[in-house]
């Protein structure tokens, strides 16, 4: 049964299996947030610029990350990338307090960099146009994944043989996924042994890459408004994200005095809903798109996402019964998964040859707006005593992001200004 799978999805399935170790490894630390605060005697300040320092360095190295990926291939930075995150990984299980933590979880968030524009290179030159909507969708998917098993992986290994132990097993996951990726995938579909003239060709004539096409520097890339507004957008939404994967375990033991037990089972469904909210965004966003055009197709799937999921979060802290915050943060996930992944769709729309680029500057000011949320939460909750506090800010800024959708537009690639010289543009490296 396996040969007649298409190679292009056997692809997609690494790049599923990437971005659920990438969301593992992430959450890790969030799960056993409550153990590591105690053993160390955090507050939830200092935890918070922990949590920052990852996103810090996630935003810094995102577009150079980007970039090389355009230039010399995503195969090697998939490497790089994985071997980095997972010697780090396994180094927080060696922190020894604050200052250890911080710097260790910042240089684990430069080995992790880049992952997501080097997924949208492979989206780029392994799918054809008419195909991407539900590609995007499964690399979203794995994120979900590896946020839903990672509690009931890592709670176990943290009661039975500590929160440092937890890490140790991660990183050797990552390893085992370098040795796969290394002795099998290839940079381009005609690359890849055994697959079929007739698939290269399917590929080659129907996708958004082209070999004719040139790279651009990312500083002309920043001048195109299009970019600035899905750069705001997602910085708003990342907001919400952050708040799932870093603050959302504290807070459901901490502020919400769930058991650890039952913070896992709820952590658990949020994310099992988000997966359904990342099939069901990628059906409707296809289907408006053949209805209703490229622009209304992308616009209403990241509004209704973004939106709804700021007024669920907004309910979530005006609510005192906590079965029915649970419920509100768990459909507040599905909303943000169901609207979120239309965000990368764009960035191969109007970023083609540049898709890694165009994704790694719009990572980066996702990843500042995680770095500011991962700071603001901890510091409002110290400052405050109160952990509903913090999410009527990622409320607002929820609702902010819905609404710069109406700024985004799929149609306006990037391009080259007419008044630059054409030596500036750098051709492409296979």
């Amino acid at each position: 049964m396996l040969p007649k799978v298409p190679y292009r999805y056997r692809v997609l399935a690494l790049l599923c299996s990437l971005t659920t170790l990438t969301y593992l490894d992430r959450i890790c630390i969030s799960i056993v947030g409550v153990r590591i605060k105690t053993e160390f005697g955090l507050s939830n300040t200092q935890f918070g610029w922990v949590l920052a320092s990852f996103s810090l360095a996630y935003a810094l190295f995102e577009i150079p990350s980007g970039v090389l990926g355009d230039r010399i291939g995503p195969k090697a930075l998939f490497i790089r990338i994985v071997l980095f995150w997972s010697l780090f990984t396994a180094l927080t299980g060696f922190a020894t307090g604050l200052m250890s933590l911080i710097f260790i979880r910042f240089l684990f968030g430069v080995g992790e960099s880049g992952t997501y524009p080097n997924c949208m290179i492979v989206i780029s030159r392994w799918f054809p146009v008419q195909e991407i909507g539900r590609s995007l969708t499964w690399v979203g998917i794995g994120s979900q994944i590896g946020s839903a098993i990672a509690p009931l992986i890592i709670i176990p290994i943290a009661v039975a043989y500590g929160w440092r132990a937890s890490f140790y097993v991660n990183a050797v996951i990552g390893v085992l996924w370098v040795l796969i990726c290394y002795l099998w995938f290839k940079n381009f579909p005609s690359q890849m042994k055994n697959i079929s003239t007739k698939e290269v060709e399917y590929i080659e004539n129907n996708r958004r890459f082209s070999t004719s096409h040139h790279h651009i520097s990312w500083k002309i890339i920043l001048r195109n408004r299009n970019l600035w507004a899905l750069m705001l957008m997602y910085f708003c939404c990342q907001w919400a994200n952050y708040f799932f994967v870093a603050w959302m375990p504290v807070y459901l033991v901490e502020g919400r005095h769930f058991t650890e037990n039952v913070m896992k089972e709820i952590v658990f469904t949020l994310f099992i809903v988000g997966i359904v909210g990342f099939l069901i965004g990628g059906y409707v966003g296809d289907l408006l798109v053949k209805r209703k055009g490229l622009r209304f197709g992308r616009r209403f799937v990241g509004m209704t996402g973004l939106g709804i999921c700021g007024l669920l979060i907004f309910l979530a802290a005006i609510l005192p019964q906590n079965n029915i915050v649970a419920f509100c943060l768990i459909a507040a996930n599905g909303f943000f998964s169901f609207g979120v992944m239309v965000s990368y769709a764009v960035c191969t729309d109007i970023g083609r040859n540049n898709a890694g680029t165009v994704t790694g500057a719009m990572n980066f000011f996702g990843q500042m707006g995680a770095f500011f949320l991962a700071i603001i939460f901890g510091k409002m909750v110290d400052v405050f005593h109160n952990f509903d506090y913090p999410l009527f800010v990622v409320a607002f800024v929820m609702l902010t992001g819905a609404l710069l959708w109406l700024g985004i537009d799929p149609l306006k690639q990037v391009s080259l200004p007419k008044d630059i010289e054409e030596e500036s543009m750098k051709p492409v490296i296979v």
